[in-house]
């Protein structure tokens, strides 16, 4: 039986679970037709990217100069091998660039030596900038920097099984207001996102936190062992700081859950 979960981020409106929906109902279309978890997670990255109403690809957030948008994404299947970029600009879709990554010997890709590899490959430059954007930037002006909007859109994701392997991918347009050259936790294996032979784990919120505990890693740990997912999600969730932001998906043999501390819209589509 194939799964597919997708998410919108932490603090995304569920009110936009439309999104999340398509990218799962897509995905889930290619493993129906035999593609492989890594082909589909992808694939929904993309959707999720391509929608302005969240945080990554069009969308992104822009920095405290009030003009840069840097972008991270990455992608693992269960195999290990893991691609990522960061620092990226001007490029529609970042995940697709962390994707090519995996086919290098190399597991990620940044700044100035990611944009020349994605020139390489045929991206064309794309401006993300959207007025949603440039919104939530005069918004945290006029609050002296106090900090980002509190329903902050955050990074999107996607984990998928076809019975038999796993993948998961993420990609972020980063937080509005914070330093250029600012990195999370997406381009780190085992922080946002892990995938192994058992299971795979795409996290979303406070980046710094999540890679401070290695959380997609932890997760993935515990789904392996043969822990039930809807109980490791809200146990992982409850132990989290309240302050910050968190929310995860994860799929195993066991199926798949999902769930936040803050408001989140996150779909799954499955099928034999």
């Amino acid at each position: 039986m194939w799964r597919v979960l997708t998410h919108g981020g932490a603090g995304s409106d569920p009110a936009h679970v439309d999104g999340p929906k398509a990218a799962a109902v897509q995905a889930g279309q290619l493993l129906a037709r035999g593609d492989s978890p890594l082909d589909a997670v992808v694939r929904a990255a993309v959707i999720l990217e391509d929608d302005p109403r969240f945080n990554a690809g069009t969308g992104s957030s822009i920095r405290a100069d009030g003009k840069t948008i840097e972008m991270d994404a990455s992608c693992m299947d269960d195999t290990g091998h893991f691609g990522a970029v960061t620092l990226l600009r001007r490029i529609k879709n970042p995940v697709l660039v962390a994707r090519a990554v995996m086919d290098t010997r190399h597991i990620a890709l940044g700044g100035a030596g990611a944009q020349s590899f994605a020139a390489e490959l045929g991206f064309g430059e794309y401006d993300p900038t959207t007025e949603g954007a440039l919104k939530k930037f005069r918004a945290f002006v006029e609050r002296e920097g106090r900090g980002p909007d509190p329903f902050e859109k955050d990074t999107v994701g996607a984990v998928a099984t076809d019975g038999k392997r796993f993948a998961a991918s993420l990609s972020t347009g980063g937080i509005t207001g914070s330093r250029v050259g600012r990195i999370g936790d997406v381009p780190s294996p085992g922080c946002g996102l892990f995938a192994g032979p058992q299971a795979a784990v795409a996290a979303t919120g406070t980046g710094e936190e999540i890679a401070r505990r290695a959380l997609a890693h932890e997760a993935y740990q515990r789904l392996a062992r043969g822990e039930e997912p809807a109980a490791v999600v809200a146990d992982l969730i409850e132990k989290f700081p309240a302050e910050h932001d968190l929310g995860l998906i994860v799929v195993s043999g066991l199926g798949g859950a999902g769930g936040s501390n803050r408001r989140m819209a996150w779909a799954e589509a499955s099928g034999a």
